[in-house]
């Protein structure tokens, strides 16, 4: 049963119903979960719809919109990617329209979702932007660093994926050395290993929820100025968004391609 929904009763109360998720018992985040899911339907379905439409003739606006993302995100792997992969295009094209509509739910009003989940479905807590969520940003560093893994594994074998990580990035020149150095080159195999889904989660994580706490302050000034400042804040925010997918796309990209060069 949904719980009876109580108007915020001071702006503590406000901004802390706007930071509570609507979760199951066990914690699991569904507004993340659903929200998350439906942006990557819109995705899919509107790059399929272009695909099925495509004319060689003079394109539609919609068209020449999505062909400008596939040549951007082209254009950025042939600088970064130095490898053959037939994963790394789909896959940098997924991240960066993902992550751009889960941060782009941050121009829509604060209230305005919770507002409609509680009077069409009695939800009383609901969260708008997925990537103010750190689970899910680390959720999808995790599988980047999996990717990581694999291609390493693919470009390298299994063998020399292991003996890398013992091997580099310091060198022995004979077998003793090389035994010595084994510790110190896994320590910091591994530290790197697991700083690169930490610093891809926490950056994306850190902007949207200082982004979408700064909409929630606006929200709570009297009407006449909300717009004198809201209005400047999110044009400024369009920035933000696109460069945090831009960056997440970006540094996905820098990883797999070092994780397929020799050291």
């Amino acid at each position: 049963m949904a719980a009876e929904h109580h108007a915020p009763a001071n702006a503590t109360e406000y901004i802390q119903h706007h930071l509570t998720f609507n979760q199951t018992a066990s914690g699991f985040h569904l507004d993340t979960f659903w929200i998350g899911l439906f942006l990557g339907f819109v995705f899919v379905g509107v790059f399929a719809f272009v695909a099925r439409r495509a004319t060689s003739g003079v394109p539609g606006k919609l068209q020449n919109f999505v062909e400008l993302i596939v040549e951007m995100v082209d254009s950025q792997i042939k600088d970064a990617f130095h490898a053959k992969s037939k994963v790394i295009g789909p896959l940098s094209l997924t991240i960066f329209c993902w992550v751009f509509l889960m941060n782009a739910m941050d121009f829509l009003p604060v209230d305005l979702l919770p507002w409609l989940a509680n009077h069409l479905f009695g939800i009383n807590y609901l969260r708008a932007v997925p990537t103010a969520d750190v689970n899910q940003t680390f959720a999808m560093s995790i599988a980047v660093m999996l990717l990581i893994i694999g291609f390493s594994i693919k470009a390298k074998g299994l063998g020399g994926y292991i003996k890398e990580l013992f091997t580099a990035p310091f060198h022995a020149s004979g077998p003793v050395g090389t035994i010595l150095l084994a510790p110190a080159n896994f320590l910091l195999q591994m530290v790197e290993l697991i700083a690169k889904p930490i610093s891809l989660a926490l950056r994306l994580f850190g902007n949207m929820y200082a982004g979408e706490l700064i909409f929630m302050l606006i929200a709570l000034l009297p009407f006449w100025i909300q717009w004198v400042l809201g209005a400047p804040w999110a044009i400024f925010h369009i920035l933000v968004v696109t460069l945090q997918a831009f960056v997440f796309m970006m540094l996905t990209i820098v990883y797999l391609s070092l994780a397929v060069e020799d050291h």
